[in-house]
């Protein structure tokens, strides 16, 4: 392990990093900010660094523009459209600058991770796993629901739940008053609302057409905490309700959501006043209500980390081995798809060679491709290699 290359060595601080923050993900679905910072931070160092030592035109900048250029964007495009959150987008961007190549570690007898794709893109490996491992969760809440009667396109995404076990319950609501959505009230900003007004989701429902007029809030109330399941007991669960002169509420701000959010520090995890009134209609009038249930992404995201630095379990055949007994094979079939020549010349192509290939390998193949990179930069050798 001591004759690994040191920047390698100095990368392994994210494992114990990211089981912490798997830990922390499972536990509360939060992950500090600060988590990320010092690993994006340790990347761009080590990325700075090795920089120095390569030469122009090596694959090592091919593998680094593909993590940061296309594994990067991936994990906010990802976030964007609702397939995660914040913390795993970060996790993914964090991974795609301090995994941008295949790190290598000696040990006794071998090396790992014992295989590898052609194109190096180590963080793409990472992100293959991770979905992999991922899609486990959503399987299994789909048979569930199958198993008890709940069929439709919301048995891969979310799960029923009663209405009263909502405070101890992490994930979002995936129903408004006008249906279903993919963008609901944030649980967490549920048990945030609740505490700022020193009730409970059965006070609410009892009463709901009392809280949702807007003179009901309290003129002193309570701090809404982070939204976690776990309770402070040093916060108190009633607040003053002698007036709403500190709160300077609209006489049209049901359920005080406005107030609400105007009052606490930060947004409550993105939710809007019409987010909130919305989702506490709906928990205020129904018995059971639709959750998605917040994966834990970053638990996945920790597997397929380990998973990588050992082997490529999950990426399927037609890897390149280390040391590798299949690297002609695979060589000749990525230079035949991305160099300009061998894409001149038809004789040159081997499409059964290249159904060998893993999934991400065939995607990079396709990029590259498109962009016409010489054979130096792709394959790191002359033509000869391909004879």
């Amino acid at each position: 392990m001591l004759g690994s290359p040191p920047a390698d060595l100095v990368r392994l601080v994210a494992v114990p990093v990211f089981g912490w923050a798997a830990y922390r993900d499972v536990q509360t679905r939060r992950v500090p900010n600060r988590t990320w910072l010092p690993l994006a931070l340790l990347g761009v160092g080590l990325l700075a660094w090795e920089t120095t030592t390569r030469s122009p035109g090596e694959p090592f900048f091919l593998s680094v523009a593909l993590s940061l250029g296309l594994v990067a964007p991936i994990g906010y495009v990802i976030y964007w459209v609702g397939g995660f959150g914040g913390a795993d987008a970060k996790a993914l961007v964090v991974l795609a600058v301090l995994f941008p190549t295949f790190p290598q570690y000696l040990l006794p007898t071998t090396a790992l991770p014992l295989s590898r794709t052609y194109v190096g893109v180590f963080s793409m490996t990472i992100l293959t796993n991770t979905v992999l491992a991922g899609v486990v969760y959503p399987l299994g809440v789909a048979v569930r629901n199958a198993l008890t009667g709940h069929v439709g396109s919301e048995m891969f995404l979310g799960k029923p739940v009663v209405v009263e076990d909502l405070p101890t319950e992490y994930g979002s609501l995936m129903e408004t008053p006008d249906g279903f959505t993919r963008r609901g009230l944030d649980l967490d900003a549920l048990r945030m609302y609740l505490r700022w007004r020193g009730c409970t989701l059965a006070d609410l429902r009892a009463d709901p057409d009392a809280y949702r007029d807007p003179a009901s809030l309290p003129a002193s109330p309570n701090p809404p905490g982070d939204g976690t399941i776990e309770y402070d007991p040093d916060i108190p669960t009633e607040a003053d309700d002698e007036g709403t002169d500190a709160l300077d509420s609209e006489a049209d701000d049901e359920w005080g959501a406005a107030a609400f959010l105007d009052d606490i520090e930060g947004d409550a995890y993105g939710t809007t006043p019409e987010t909130l009134r919305d989702g506490l209609t709906v928990v205020a009038e129904a018995d059971t209500v639709w959750v998605s249930p917040g994966l834990p992404f970053i638990v996945p995201m920790f597997v397929g980390l380990l998973v990588s630095l050992d082997r490529q379990v999950f990426s399927g055949p037609g890897v390149k081995y280390w040391p590798p007994p299949f690297h002609t094979v695979v060589r000749n079939s990525f230079c035949a798809h991305v160099t300009d020549d061998c894409l001149r010349s038809p004789k040159r192509r081997s499409e059964p060679t290249l159904q060998k290939l893993g999934t991400h390998d065939r995607i990079i193949v396709i990029i590259v491709g498109l962009f016409r990179i010489d054979r130096t930069t792709a394959c790191g050798r002359t033509g000869k290699s391909l004879q």
